[in-house]
């Protein structure tokens, strides 16, 4: 049987799981404006918490997730990577081939989704933590049913909370040391200049302050203008100026090795937990 396209103008999306993941999700659909909040669902069993934070924004919420998958057309699986499959069984009697299924559960590959959910048309996506605040670094991963459509689809979605970039199921080992990982490196990042700032003199808030705004800038500087970082780099480095002293500290310190070892390593221990 054909599978059926899903219309990107009126179609509902359900999530199994009400975590910050969704939550994040959600509100950056309804406030994009891609989905009014009553074509969105979830479930909540006991914790009248969450509830209350879905219901806040319009969010439609059942008490089973029996009840989300047969409302959409989108079922999104936002819970952690040890309950994944137990959410999935729970409902697999309800999925059919006319939903599109999507899994942003870390380390969980697709043939694994595919097999406990006993269809093809999965997605496997993995964000990162700043879909909170609408900036997240998204990778998609099509199954073997999923139709460019439903790719599309999915992509529109998550790119209301940041941008979405797809690839092999392969290289997301690589991504999560990267940019599911990632996240975390810039924190300390932040948290480490702030700390100059201070040692050179500056009140804490005022560091900290002038350190995350620097980050941003300098982020959103690769971003909009399209240059590689070396050479914006090398705009801000006059000769024997104030910044190449600083970035000749950084190199005595191993500074990119450090942040590739990071990423590789990281990328390696997401390889040793999908095969254990």
């Amino acid at each position: 049987m054909e599978t059926l396209p899903i219309s990107a103008e009126s179609f509902k999306v359900g999530f199994i799981g009400a975590g910050k993941m969704a939550e994040s999700i959600a509100r950056g659909v309804v406030a994009s404006g891609m989905l009014p909040p009553n074509c969105i669902s979830t479930a909540v069993h006991s914790n009248l918490n969450r509830r209350q934070v879905f219901e806040s924004f319009g969010v439609n919420v059942f008490s089973s997730s029996e009840e989300v998958v047969r409302e959409s057309d989108v079922v999104i699986f936002s819970v952690k990577p040890q309950v994944v499959k137990k959410a999935i069984t729970e409902v697999r009697s309800k999925l059919s081939k006319d939903k599109v299924l999507v899994s942003v559960a870390a380390g969980i590959k697709l043939k694994d989704l595919q097999e406990w959910s006993g269809q093809d048309r999965f997605i496997r996506v993995m964000p990162n933590t700043p879909a909170a605040v609408g900036e997240a670094a998204s990778v998609m991963s099509l199954g073997t049913a999923a139709t460019e459509e439903d790719g599309a689809l999915v992509a529109k979605l998550f790119g209301s909370v940041g941008k979405m970039f797809k690839a092999d199921e392969k290289m997301f080992d690589a991504v999560t040391g990267l940019s599911g990982s990632g996240p975390a490196y810039i924190f300390l990042a932040i948290e480490a200049l702030a700390d100059g700032g201070v040692a050179a003199g500056l009140p804490r808030e005022l560091a900290l302050g002038l350190a995350s705004q620097t980050v941003l800038g300098a982020a959103t500087m690769v971003s909009k203008t399209g240059k590689h970082p070396g050479v914006l780099k090398d705009d801000v480095t006059s000769p024997g100026g104030t910044t190449i002293a600083g970035v000749h500290e950084l190199e005595k310190g191993s500074f990119r090795a450090t942040l590739m070892n990071a990423v590789v390593a990281a990328a390696d221990r997401s390889r040793e937990l999908s095969q254990s």
